[in-house]
């Protein structure tokens, strides 16, 4: 029977949502299809962890208890492999993916002789003084190591897709990047509070250990309901790069035949598209790709992007936008123009968002969009 107190019912409301959720994910038709099933498996495994916190099963349900408890060593595996999914566009499962699996079977083996194939009897007897065993502190220092050593692994990946997407695409909007971040920190922050109440489980404090359950599962609760707002807000929100990309300090090393040219052609190359930019204006559309203006120019995308990220030192991001803000600029300061909107003129000029053009007018100027259209009216007058 099933003994209800705060945490069993804070612990309900979650596994709810959670699996809930995970369900909306596996079954919704979209073009995130895998990406989806995997955040939903990444869920269910959450709401799994949340079943063992609050300690919902009944006592002498042990076998049961520890393999819900050490399916935390799959959690991270399976958010790692679905910030992959969603950074690069041609993320496919594989058998080598299960390698992932490794710390939960060995986790497993290891309790072997405890847990699995032995009587009840024993395991009545071993599972109440668990705590005070290195069975058990191995694996709780095991668990936050493995939890950090993949957090690090993310936020490197985040760091490469993010550079990529500056490197070879002109869109305002690399919301996947915020996104996977912000889930991130906010999954950092849960292990990190996990870490506080398992140096409550180790002392005398039993009550402050009850209340950091309680608040932990709180926060998954919590968090679970920002996943459900989050996907109702944006429904659109992935869009990933290319994964075939390479960062431009590795194509630069891939010495080929056409790669490599002397200083005075790159330099002849560099003046050519500096002027296509001016008289042919491709950057504005919003849309531009690195691919986009190489194949407008009759160049390769290697070599373009060698060209505009090494040799004049702007992320492709950065050069298309400072051609966006200079066109925005121009148009401001016309006389004849100024019937025109910030908000026409920022879609004119290559941008899809009022807020990212703003940011960039500012960071460009020192000045806001409006200002800077008013202060060159105040110098005509």
């Amino acid at each position: 029977m099933i003994n209800y107190n705060l945490l069993h019912i804070i612990s309900i409301l979650s596994l709810f949502i959670g699996l809930l959720f995970a369900t909306f994910l596996f079954t919704a038709k979209t073009k995130n299809k895998q990406s989806n099933k995997i955040f939903g498996l990444f869920l269910v495994l959450s709401a799994l962890d949340n079943i063992f916190l609050s300690k919902i099963l009944e006592e002498n349900t042990y076998n049961i208890n520890k393999t819900i408890a050490l399916t935390v060593f799959l959690q991270l595996p399976v958010f790692y492999l679905y910030v992959l999914s969603v950074c690069y566009s041609g993320f496919k499962l594989k058998t080598k993916h299960l390698f992932h699996s490794i710390p939960f079977i060995a986790v497993n083996l290891f309790l072997l002789t405890n847990f699995y194939g032995v009587n009840q009897d024993s395991i009545i007897i071993f599972f109440p003084n668990i705590s005070g065993t290195f069975k058990h502190s191995f694996v709780h220092i095991f668990i936050h190591l493995q939890v950090f050593c993949y957090l690090v692994a993310v936020f490197f990946v985040l760091k490469r897709a993010k550079k990529i997407h500056l490197e070879n695409y002109s869109s305002n909007t690399i919301l996947f990047y915020k996104w996977l971040f912000q889930l991130t920190v906010v999954i950092s922050t849960l292990h990190t509070f996990a870490i506080l109440k398992n140096i409550y489980k180790f002392s005398d404090y039993e009550n402050f250990y009850y209340w950091s359950k309680v608040l932990l599962v709180m926060m998954q609760l919590t968090v679970f309901c920002w996943y459900v707002l989050k996907a109702l807000n944006a429904p659109n929100l992935f869009k990933s790069v290319d994964s075939n990309l390479k960062l431009t300090s590795n194509l630069i090393f891939e010495k080929d035949d056409k790669a490599g040219p002397e200083e005075s052609i790159k330099n002849n190359k560099v003046e050519a598209l500096l002027d296509y930019m001016d008289k042919e204006e491709p950057f504005l559309n919003s849309s531009l790709t690195i691919q986009d203006l190489a194949n407008k120019m009759h160049l390769n995308a290697k070599e373009t992007s060698i060209l505009i990220n090494h040799t004049i030192g702007r992320h492709f991001f950065d050069f298309v936008n400072e051609y966006r803000i200079e066109k925005a600029m121009r148009i401001l300061e016309n006389p004849s123009q100024n019937k025109l909107t910030v908000l026409e003129i920022l879609y004119h000029v290559g941008f899809n968002s009022k807020s990212s053009f703003n940011a960039a007018f500012k960071k460009h100027t020192g000045t806001t969009p409006t200002l800077y259209r008013k202060r060159k009216k105040q110098l005509v007058a």
